[in-house]
């Protein structure tokens, strides 16, 4: 035992601390329906080193409960960050990400430059000098990617704008970095080292791009043919560790290639699979981030220069959703898209702190400058869950009774097929056939190749594990098909999607009766027994060639199903009709 009463190391000790706020802070503002952004912050503002952390020399056993090293946690805190990037690569793929090319660098970059030239021309008539006013200018520019991206969904229209805005933020970060070195004081650098590094990570992301092509697909094929999710995972996270370094050494942010990652992977038929088993990481590594946000604040410099800083937090927030709003409202944007976009982007970012440290390495701006906005970011950071919801509100008020926010996805609404065999090829086909749209997802790699190559609209994923069902649409899909041979976890998972999805129409393959009354307790809306149907057939080619007329034979059969199926669905328990249970693949209303 250390002197101060220490159990264990520092790193150890934050390592419990950490993780005891995330058992107690996820569940109990998941449980109030509130984002757990707000809950780390407090708990970085309580445990770090101006919170209990300053009682800790008078009260020994506080050591527990608090951060004794918080520069300890900035790498796991840019991991966080890494990771939500290469998520969001994830959910673009380079297709969407070129038809964004206009709002990229067309709305971003006019939303950057705005907005910078807005707040240095503020500062600079307050007193600050050109330089400060500039480099405070383009750090408070910037908003932040972690949260915003955590909040809204990028299938939205806000979502989409605010992507835009943020993806180009990330891409001048650097140059922006370069500018300040190269205009301070003291500058040892111009701006030929800005164009050589520039040319240098235009060089890696090329070669990141096409080596990814070749590479990836056999990479994390090999990986799903051993079934085995721990490798599946560390492949996911070696790949993006390696993207990030390599943008890295090229002097670009490793969030750069975390993105290029995401990408690439989202080109390939992993993608849903992947981003799937890296969530759990990318939310506790986010946790840490907004840790250490929370921690930045220091309780006696708020105290003595409170009234300035809400009036800082109050004027950047409400000039950056002002030009924000205005920008979207000229390019076109409905007036509560416009209004929820603007007010969802207004506080600063986590890149700001990145910029404040640069500026003040480069001496434009002094240390006790730097963290007064230190200060104002963390607040601007710890409201932006409450600014989202407000802008939600006024977005609402604007456009009428539709929020923004809630607007359909643009894809379009389809039935998905779990399982990709002879029965769910043979579904596909039929859908098809009748213009019916679908996706097919499977776990065995070799099955996703061979349909992808034959045309299929299938992708690789785990169904049964945690949410790949989601990712694939089944809140706005037509209907889920499920035709695994595997009765056990095909009734668990119809369990789990009519627990999370009441109307939706299932449809199961059953081996039996017995396991088809069981899917129909579990809340299958159609369970096909394969004996029974095969029994059907047999039937029907029966009486055909005994002469029978097809038109009675079909109908007939149609009769004994439907007779057969009532009876199953009451040994499972159910009394309504199969007709009334099931919206069969007919188009769900928008």
């Amino acid at each position: 035992m250390a002197a101060n009463g220490e159990l264990y190391s520092p790193l150890v000790s934050d390592a419990l601390v950490i993780l005891g706020a995330a058992g107690a802070v996820i569940p109990i503002f998941a449980r109030f329906r509130i984002t757990p952004v707000i809950g780390f912050i407090l708990v970085g503002l309580l445990v770090g080193p101006t919170g209990l952390g300053r009682l800790v020399p008078s009260h020994p056993w506080l050591y527990h409960f608090t951060i004794s090293d918080p520069e300890g946690l900035d790498l796991f805190a840019e991991f966080g960050i890494i990771l939500l990037l290469f998520s969001i690569g994830l959910e673009l793929s380079f297709g969407r990400l070129w038809q964004m090319r206009r709002q990229v660098f067309g709305l971003g970059s006019l939303e950057l430059l705005g907005i910078g030239a807005a707040i240095t021309a503020v500062l600079a008539l307050v007193g600050h000098s050109l330089g400060g006013a500039l480099a405070l200018g383009l750090a408070l520019t910037l908003s932040s990617t972690a949260l915003v991206l955590k909040i809204t969904s990028t299938a939205t229209p806000v979502g989409r704008a605010a992507l835009a805005m943020l993806l180009f933020e990330d891409i001048a970060l650097v140059p922006i970095i370069f500018l300040l070195g190269a205009i301070g004081p003291n500058a040892e650098s111009g701006f030929g080292a800005i164009a050589g590094t520039i040319a240098l990570g235009i060089a890696v992301v090329a070669a990141l791009l096409i080596g990814g092509r070749f590479m990836l697909p056999p990479l994390f094929a090999q990986a799903a043919r051993t079934k085995s999710p721990e490798l599946f995972l560390a492949a996911s996270l070696l790949v993006v560790i390696l993207a990030s370094l390599a943008t890295a050494a090229a002097g670009l942010s490793p969030i750069v290639g975390a993105l290029i990652a995401g990408l690439l992977i989202a080109e390939t038929e992993y993608h849903v699979e992947v981003e799937h088993i890296t969530e759990p990481f990318k939310g506790l590594a986010l946790g840490v981030f907004l840790i250490t946000v929370g921690m930045s604040i220091d309780f006696a410099v708020v105290a003595q220069n409170l009234v300035a800083i809400l009036v800082a937090t109050v004027g950047v927030i409400a000039l950056k959703a002002l030009v924000t709003g205005l920008l979207l409202r000229v390019m076109g944007a409905r007036r509560g898209t416009a209004m929820e976009t603007g007010i969802l982007m207004s506080s600063p970012s986590e890149t700001t702190l990145i910029v404040l440290t640069a500026a003040t390495a480069a001496q434009l701006i002094t240390p006790a400058t730097e963290q007064f906005w230190q200060i104002v970011t963390a607040l601007g950071l710890t409201i932006t869950p409450l600014l989202a919801l407000f802008g939600r509100s006024m977005g609402r008020q604007l456009d009428g009774a539709l929020p923004a926010t809630s607007l359909p996805d643009e894809q379009e609404p389809r039935a998905i097929i779990v399982g990709f065999g002879r029965v769910g090829r043979l579904v596909a086909d039929m859908l098809k056939a009748h213009d019916k749209p679908y996706v097919a997802v499977d776990s065995d790699t070799d099955l996703v190749t061979e349909g992808k190559h034959q045309g299929y609209v299938v992708t690789f994923g785990d169904a049964a594990r945690g949410s790949a069902l989601d990712r694939l649409g089944a809140n706005n899909a037509t209907a889920v098909i499920l035709t695994m041979d595997e009765p056990v976890s095909t009734q668990r998972l119809v369990r789990k999607l009519r627990g999370e999805y009441p109307d939706l129409p299932i449809i199961v393959r059953a081996r039996d009766t017995t396991h088809a009354a069981e899917l129909y307790r579990a809340g299958a809306s159609q369970a096909v027994p394969e004996t029974l149907e095969s029994s059907l057939q047999l039937s029907e080619a029966v009486l055909v060639d005994l002469g029978v007329p097809m038109g009675p034979v079909i109908a007939s059969i149609h009769e004994k199903r439907d007779e057969l199926r009532i009876k199953l669905m009451e040994e499972g328990g159910l009394t309504e009709k199969p007709s009334l249970r099931s919206s069969s693949l007919r188009e769900r209303p928008a």
